[in-house]
């Protein structure tokens, strides 16, 4: 039998890090760094590990990829994109590609994978078992109008994300209020390689002018073929609408105008409490408004209906304050740290 191990990424939004035994091979999925300062992720479950598999390149699912060594320095398999977008103290020294769509030979595993609509070159990964099957969707959306979701396969056990929990809110609705309350002027950080071109985008097609960081331009003119004003640290202007990477005001553009009077700030996803965008929002610097990159509670009802899921274990949430999940999931709801799959 096959058996998941959860070794963080349950409970509560934490690091992504799960154990699959089978057929005599050790997959760690994802290795993920933790959110908050000073939080690391506790390999010491893992043993050794014959491969880890990545599901996209963002810091809680890959910052903890420079401690391989701690679980026998195996290979790590993602997509082209996503190893392109390792930062170089991340880059592993033995790689082996995996398709966006498609089927893959991991070690004489059988691997199915399809687009997760999360990130660019982000995945979602489907692994035959005895029990019908495991799933592991990664970080998923289904709304983003950039990033294409493939449909999910039938698979008996999930593993999914559900870091919104019972939020029902439509991408759609947010982007028309965060439009209104940008106009005049905003900040509005976001992680490299995510969110940042679908903001650009949508926001332009609201009738908005705007500017973004370097690194989000050339993310945006690689996924639509147009490039944005770019804005600098010496150029940006409270008036000024910007898009940048440093999503939480810790680093980038975001980090230098933080301070300066008169730049507004709207943060839009996962804030961490040691971060400055914690502080921002409850000294009332700073506004949070939603921007759905990650499921609604309607998502990952479909998602379990579709699968036809006998077993779904929600990562990244803590149930308690997600009800409606709970008892849309009923009896096949899943909390535990270690299941056979």
């Amino acid at each position: 039998m096959a058996r998941l191990t959860v070794l963080s990424g349950m409970g509560r939004k934490s690091a992504a890090a799960f154990l699959l035994q089978t057929e005599g091979r050790r997959l760690l999925l994802d290795m993920g760094g933790g959110l908050e300062a000073g939080e690391h992720l506790d390999l010491s479950r893992a043993g050794r590990v014959d491969a880890v598999l990545l599901s996209h390149a963002h810091v809680d699912h890959v910052g903890a990829l420079d401690r391989l060594a701690e679980i026998g320095s195996p290979p790590v398999f993602a997509t082209a994109e996503t190893l392109r977008q390792l930062p170089a103290g991340l880059r592993p020294a033995r790689v082996e590609p995996l398709p966006e769509r498609g089927t893959a030979d991991v070690l004489g595993l059988r691997l199915d994978t399809g687009r997760s609509g999360h990130a660019p070159g982000g995945i979602w990964m489907r692994v035959p078992t005895l029990r019908g099957g495991f799933l592991y969707t990664g970080d998923f959306s289904t709304e983003a109008a950039l990033l294409r979701c493939d449909p999910f396969p039938r698979s008996a056990t999930v593993l999914a994300d559900a870091s919104y929990g019972d939020r029902e809110e439509s991408l759609a609705a947010q982007i028309k209020t965060l439009a209104e309350a940008a106009r005049g002027g905003a900040v509005l950080p976001c992680p490299a390689d995510g969110r940042g071109p679908d903001m650009v985008a949508a926001l332009t097609a609201a009738g908005l002018e705007v500017r973004a960081c370097a690194q989000i331009a050339a993310e945006t003119e690689r996924l639509t073929g147009s490039r944005p004003p770019v804005a600098t640290a010496e150029t940006a202007q409270e008036g000024h609408i910007i898009v940048a990477d440093g999503p939480n005001a810790e680093h980038g553009l975001p980090g230098d105008l933080r301070m300066r009077p008169g730049f507004r700030f709207v943060f839009s996803g996962h804030v961490p409490r040691s971060s400055p965008a914690h502080t921002m929002i409850a000294e009332g610097r700073a506004r949070w408004m939603g921007w759905n990159v990650h499921p609604r509670l309607c998502d990952l009802i479909e998602l379990a209906a579709k699968t036809r899921a006998e077993r779904v274990l929600p990562a990244f949430v803590d149930l308690a304050t997600a009800p409606r999940l709970t008892a849309a999931l009923g009896l096949r709801l899943r909390h535990c740290t270690s299941l056979e799959v």
